[in-house]
């Protein structure tokens, strides 16, 4: 059974492999890291974790059972009940449920922990997957947008606190 934990300073030796696992994978959704991204990957590391720190994001790794990151999944620019979510999951992941699974606890997270009222999202009008999970968990559309210069289309949810 996979798990959705915070992100953590011990995750990353395993975040890094599986974004070089994915890279190819990604690429084809959405833009490349670029090789900077690999070359200061501690770095980076740190600082999500001081933003995840300083309150204004929600950083996670959904973690299989031993340990190997299957995905990640964010909230971000967290400001007025509201924060952007974004996620990626391991290609030899897919197909299986995890996305849509891992949406759906960090809405039950984002509303029941974090206090959110509503989350937006954003993906390519060609990546039918990403479309599919976010129509299955409860998102609609909003209106349309331009991602790395493509057509996309923008989401919101509204969140309600668990029981």
């Amino acid at each position: 059974m996979p798990e959705l934990q915070p992100l953590r300073p011990d995750h990353a030796p395993a975040l890094l492999a599986f974004e070089r696992e994915n890279r190819a994978y990604f690429a084809r959704a959405v833009p490349d890291r670029g090789e900077e991204y690999f070359a200061r990957f501690a770095e980076r590391h740190r600082a999500l974790l001081a933003e995840q720190e300083a309150g204004g994001c929600r950083f996670h790794v959904v973690a299989g059972p031993d340990g190997e990151i299957l995905g990640r999944i964010n909230l971000v620019d967290m400001a007025d009940g509201g924060a952007d979510l974004g996620y990626r999951i391991a290609e030899r992941a897919t197909g299986r449920g995890l996305a849509t699974w891992a949406v759906r606890e960090l809405c039950a997270r984002a509303a029941g922990t974090y206090g959110l009222t509503f989350l937006t999202a954003a993906s390519r009008v060609e990546n039918l997957a990403s479309r599919a999970v976010l129509a299955r968990t409860g998102f609609t559309v909003v209106g349309e947008t331009r991602l790395s210069g493509l057509p996309g289309l923008t989401y919101r949810r509204a969140l309600t606190a668990a029981p």
